[in-house]
């Protein structure tokens, strides 16, 4: 008889991309220089002015929006932090309010945070290893029930551990 593979465990993956809105609000800043530009500046000048203008926009959002959040192989990364889920306490996904207060009245100092102006809602998850000052994790994130879903998933968080059944 065959051996199967096992079952890959449970994962997550999003980019933080920047929203449609804000390329279009930077297309309309570009044009507005442009015509600036043009009225200013006589010859090709301004043409050269808006590419590299252009550009400029065009690498901030797009490295602004660069950030992912994975949960794979037995860790959290969000942006260039990571993190073993050995590491962390249950994940709660928050509801707008509760994420305004996260970051606002009810925030720690020593959090790790990775937050979007355009992301309403987030994922809280505490962190459970003595050896690290930071208490949780503040995460934004446009599906924080499916991250808080793959955070909580009973999976092995040690490598060759078997995993846990549900409870």
């Amino acid at each position: 008889m065959p051996e199967t593979a096992p079952a890959p465990a449970p994962g997550y993956a999003e980019r933080l991309g920047v929203p449609l809105r804000w390329w279009a609000q930077g297309v309309m800043l570009l044009a507005t220089f442009w015509l600036a530009f043009v009225v200013a500046i006589p010859g090709a000048l301004p043409w050269v002015l808006t590419g590299a203008l252009g550009a400029l926009l065009v690498l901030a959002l797009a490295s602004y929006g660069s950030a992912r959040l994975t949960v794979v192989g037995g860790e959290f990364q969000a942006g260039r932090a990571r993190i073993g889920l050995e590491h962390l306490g249950p994940a709660e996904a928050l509801d707008p309010d509760a994420t305004r207060a996260a970051m606002g009245a009810d925030a720690d100092a020593r959090a790790y945070l990775l937050l979007r102006p355009y992301l309403k809602r987030a994922v809280k998850v505490r962190v459970d290893d003595p050896a690290d000052p930071t208490p949780y994790w503040l995460v934004g994130s446009r599906h924080p029930d499916a991250l808080a879903a793959a955070l909580n998933a009973p999976v092995s968080r040690h490598p060759g551990e078997a995993a846990l059944p549900p409870a």
